[in-house]
């Protein structure tokens, strides 16, 4: 793709077509290491009772780098909304609670233990 658009010619002789930059971030793709963390994440998801999706998208982020080092890596687990980097932006504020509350379970569960009190409906996080 990248050798097609630089070989790009513009119809018109008088037009000069100048192609600068190029791919900058390595793909970041979905291993058996980032299906994992995928799944440990749905889990702590289905504790705070809400089922988290699974996409691939395009674009980039400096995910893109750290997965290109074999690190599993989970990206777009930020607030819910639309419009990404356009002007009817926005987030769904009610979600930042619940989206918080998995991020914070997430880090817990990697860095120590999570569990859940019985009957009480909470996540409890503990440093091991």
């Amino acid at each position: 793709m990248e050798s097609a658009i630089r070989n790009l010619k513009p119809i018109d002789a008088r037009a000069q077509l100048v192609v600068s930059g190029g791919i900058n971030r390595p793909p970041l793709e979905r291993t058996d290491g980032v299906a994992a963390l995928y799944e440990h994440a749905r889990t702590i998801a289905k504790l705070l009772d809400f089922d988290l999706g699974e996409a691939s998208v395009g674009g980039a982020s400096d995910g893109n780098f750290v997965g290109a080092l074999g690190v599993p890596v989970l990206d777009g687990l930020g607030i819910e909304g639309d419009g990404a980097h356009a002007a009817h932006e926005h987030i769904v504020v009610d979600g930042i609670p619940l989206r918080g509350a998995l991020l914070a379970g997430l880090i817990a569960s990697l860095w120590g233990e999570v569990r859940t009190v019985r009957g009480s409906g909470r996540l409890v996080l503990s440093q091991i």
